[in-house]
């Protein structure tokens, strides 16, 4: 089970409009909160995130849809968050090779909230399912979402 955008999912994304990217994308890599949870078991590179850790996502902006040092200049979506849904992110390979000012930024695979609510565009699991996913012998390297919504 997963939660997905609250728009349902599109072979077209934009910028905040709620919508899960269909497609087969890559996983790039994990980030998780040391403080809250030990590093996955996992075959991907797996990097602790940081108090000042944000994600561009003001188009327009050069540093658009990648991670930046907080406080910045342009908006950003603050990873180090108070609720447990970024104590483990997957950073999945969209639009960001190459990226495309408005076409969708912080994609990510993170744990869902209890009530498995939509997300903003990104693709939710809950804690044990990821964690499981991470930690199998042979963790996929894509998340197809083609047939998700």
């Amino acid at each position: 089970a997963c939660a997905i955008g609250g728009s349902g999912s599109g072979a077209i994304k934009h910028e905040a409009d709620g919508t899960t990217p269909r497609g087969l994308w890559p996983l790039r890599q994990v980030l998780y909160r040391p403080d809250r949870v030990r590093r996955p078991r996992t075959n991907l590179l797996a990097d602790p995130l940081k108090p000042t850790d944000g994600w561009c996502d003001q188009v327009g902006d050069r540093n658009y849809n990648r991670m930046v040092e907080l406080p910045y200049r342009a908006t950003a979506e603050f990873l180090w968050r108070n609720d447990e849904l970024y104590d483990i992110i997957v950073v999945l390979g969209i639009n960001d090779e190459p990226r495309v000012q408005g076409r969708g930024s912080a994609i990510f695979m993170h744990i869902a909230s209890a009530d498995m609510r939509p997300t903003a565009g990104c693709i939710a699991l809950r804690q044990d399912d990821l964690l499981r996913l991470l930690g199998s012998p042979r963790p996929p390297g894509w998340i197809d979402t083609r047939l998700a919504g």
